[in-house]
C-alpha cells in the first residue's frame, strides 16, 4: 500500500518548481492532490495531466494565497472535489533580492503578505477541514532564514518568520493531532531560479563552493521529505525545521 493512500493534499503554488515536484511525489504515493496556482493555469494543468497519466488523482484550482477570499475558495473547492483534507503544503511564495536602498513598503508587503500572512491564513482555513484524526502541515521555508544572503533582507526575514511560525503552531495545534513542520531548501534548480538569472551566476558558484555535496539541489531532492512529513512515518515529528541543502550551513 502506498504511503498516502486515501489522503488528500493541497499544495499551494504548485504550477512549477518545488511545488510541482511535491505535487507529483505526493500523488505517486497515492494522495489525491489539489494543485493550486496564482496565474499559471497552463503550468498547473500540465502538472495535473502528468499526475493523471501515471494513474494519480489531481485537480488544478486557481487562487492567490495573499488574498483571504481566494484562500477560502481554494479549500471549499478542494472539499467539494475530494471530500476531505489531510495534508497542507504551504509552498506558495515569492522572492526578490534588492539592495537596502531599494527596500520600500511595496517590496516589504509583497513578500510578507504572501510568504508569511498567506501561510498563516491558509493554515487557519485548513483547520476547518482537518477532521478528528488531525493532519500534517508542511511549510516550505528556506536556508535564507539563517544564511541570510546580502540583498535578501526582507526575503530572509519572511523565511525566519516561517521557521518561528512552524514551531509556534506545532505547539498550538499538536493537541488537535495536527503536525506542523518546515523544510528549508538550499538553492534549487527551478524555473524561478532560471528567470532570476541565478543558474549561471557567481552567486550559484559561491553557494556550490560552500556546499559539501558540491551542487545545488533539484526538486527531487526536496519532495521526498515532504512525503515523509505527510505520512505516518513521521507520526511523532512536529515543530521541526529540516534543512535540505547539501550540507550548506553545517
Amino acid at each position: 500500500m502506498s504511503k498516502l493512500e486515501n489522503k488528500v493534499a493541497v499544495v499551494t503554488g504548485a504550477s512549477k518548481g518545488i511545488g510541482a515536484g511535491i505535487a507529483a511525489h505526493l500523488a505517486a504515493e497515492g494522495a489525491a492532490v489539489v494543485v493550486n496556482y496564482a496565474s499559471s493555469k497552463a503550468g498547473a494543468d500540465k502538472v495535473v495531466d502528468e499526475i493523471k497519466k501515471k494513474g494519480g488523482k489531481a485537480i488544478a484550482i486557481q487562487g492567490d494565497m495573499s488574498k483571504p477570499e481566494d484562500i477560502a475558495r481554494l479549500f471549499a473547492e478542494s472539499k467539494k472535489a475530494f471530500g476531505r483534507l489531510d495534508i497542507l503544503v504551504n509552498n506558495a511564495g515569492v522572492y526578490e533580492f534588492v539592495p537596502l536602498e531599494e527596500v520600500n513598503e511595496e517590496h516589504f508587503h509583497k513578500l510578507f503578505n504572501l510568504n508569511v500572512l498567506g501561510l498563516l491564513l491558509s493554515t487557519r482555513e485548513a483547520l476547518k477541514y482537518f477532521d478528528a484524526n488531525g493532519g500534517s502541515v508542511v511549510n516550505i521555508s528556506s536556508v535564507a532564514s539563517t544564511y541570510a544572503p546580502a540583498t535578501a533582507s526582507v526575503y530572509s526575514a519572511t523565511k525566519a518568520a516561517v521557521d518561528a511560525i512552524t514551531k509556534s503552531l506545532s505547539k498550538e495545534l499538536g493537541p488537535r493531532k495536527i503536525r506542523v513542520n518546515s523544510i528549508n531548501p538550499g538553492m534549487v534548480m527551478t524555473e524561478g531560479l532560471q528567470s532570476a538569472g541565478f543558474t549561471e551566476s557567481e552567486f550559484r558558484q559561491s553557494i556550490e563552493s560552500q556546499t559539501p555535496l558540491g551542487r545545488i539541489g533539484t526538486t527531487d531532492d526536496i519532495a521526498p521529505a515532504v512525503v515523509f512529513l505527510s505520512s505516518s512515518d513521521s507520526s511523532w515529528v512536529t515543530g521541526e525545521n529540516i534543512v535540505i541543502a547539501g550540507g550548506l550551513l553545517h
